[in-house]
């Protein structure tokens, strides 16, 4: 039997946005020297929301790409079929900037590792920071923990995490807790 509960959805997932807008502008101020990296293929779109609540709050444009880590990956060629990659579009250097890596679901910390080691064919970052929507705890493989965190759930390893974006698809905003 598979089992949905329900995590976080509007009007709450707007607010949590809002918090961790106001917790970067209160570490970076102005983000002169910071960027923002969203995860491909799912953190892209909680990157733009993040983004977006920055860009109001702060009246001007905070820079954004997106990292494909897949080919980083130490699965990579553990698979039966080939993976497929997404876009990258990192428009900016990184050299010497402070990075803020962003996706949706933090979980092994396996797709952050790929994701520091896809960064460094854009340059060498001053620091880097991990903000991620959901914390799932107790299913770290590495010592990876997020510096910014919407919320953390406590999870089985038969579980997951599913993430319902409208620009997906999706008729509303949802967080479900699956398994």
């Amino acid at each position: 039997m598979n089992q949905q509960r329900l995590i976080l959805s509007s009007p709450l997932l707007e607010i949590v946005i809002s918090r961790l807008a106001q917790q970067l502008i209160e570490t970076h101020q102005n983000f002169a020297e910071t960027v923002l990296l969203g995860m491909q293929p799912r953190g892209i779109y909680f990157a733009e929301r993040v983004a977006r609540e920055l860009n109001r709050t702060l009246g001007h444009s905070v820079p954004l790409g997106y990292l494909d880590a897949t080919f980083y990956r130490d699965d990579f060629r553990r698979r039966d079929s080939p993976l497929r990659a997404n876009t990258t579009h990192v428009p900016f250097i990184i050299e010497n900037k402070r990075v803020i890596l962003i996706d949706d679901v933090l979980a092994t910390g396996r797709m952050v590792r790929a994701a520091l080691d896809a960064m460094t064919a854009f340059g060498r970052p001053r620091k880097v920071e991990l903000l991620v929507l959901i914390d799932r705890r107790y299913n770290r493989d590495l010592p990876i923990k997020p510096d910014y965190t919407g919320k953390r759930v406590n999870t089985l390893e038969s579980q997951r995490v599913l993430v319902e974006w409208t620009e997906q698809g999706a008729d509303a905003d949802r967080i479900w807790l699956v398994g």
